[in-house]
Formats: C-alpha cells, structure tokens, sequence
C-alpha cells in the first residue's frame, strides 16, 4: 500500500499534484474543512456544499485548465473554479476517450 490514512481530515488529497481532494464525509457550505495532504493539513473554507466522495477544489483553477486526481488528468475546467468549490461534472468536462479532443490537441 502507499501509504496510511491519518485520523482527524474531512477531505484527503491522494497525490501532492493533485488539484482537488475527495471528502471522507458531507462538507457544508461555509465550512472549513480540514484536508490532508500528505503531512500537511491544510484548512480551506467550502464555498458550496460538497457529498461524501465528491471533489473539493484545494486550490483556484481556471476555465480550460487540466484538472488533475490521483496524480492524473481527470478533466477539463469549463469555468473558473475557485478554491474550496465542489468539482464535478457540472464544471469539468471529462477527456479521455474523447477523440474531439485528442484531434484538437495534435493540431495544437
């Protein structure tokens, strides 16, 4: 295993990389949730409700940018996200297997 889960996060980001964590429980708006990375535990106010399981932006992303999980690419921002926003798909857009997107990027 990679590595152990420590007690006492709200949220946990899997990889340093990464641009959102995932909640271990329901967050609520106006919150603020702790949120570990790796040793850090950082503190970010949730400006949206954010489900168990659902991402949390832990920093701002803008429209068109990479959004990146578990170290990998997972989407595409369509607006800007502001740190501490729920993330899914109603402001990323998924890119793999899409070949819209992989022809855009060889012409690029």
């Amino acid at each position: 295993m990679a590595g152990e889960i420590q007690a006492g996060a709200d949220a946990l980001v899997v990889d340093e990389r990464d641009h959102v964590a995932t909640a271990l429980r329901d967050l609520a708006k106006g919150e603020t949730a702790r949120i570990r990375r790796g040793e850090d535990l950082l503190s970010i106010e949730l400006l949206e409700d954010v489900a168990f399981g659902h991402k949390i932006a832990v920093k701002d992303i803008m429209n068109g940018k990479d959004v990146r999980k578990y170290g990998e690419v997972i989407g595409r921002a369509t607006i800007d996200i502001k740190q501490g926003q729920h993330v899914h798909v109603h402001n990323i857009e998924g890119i793999r297997g899409r070949g819209d997107q992989a022809v855009k990027e060889a012409h690029a």
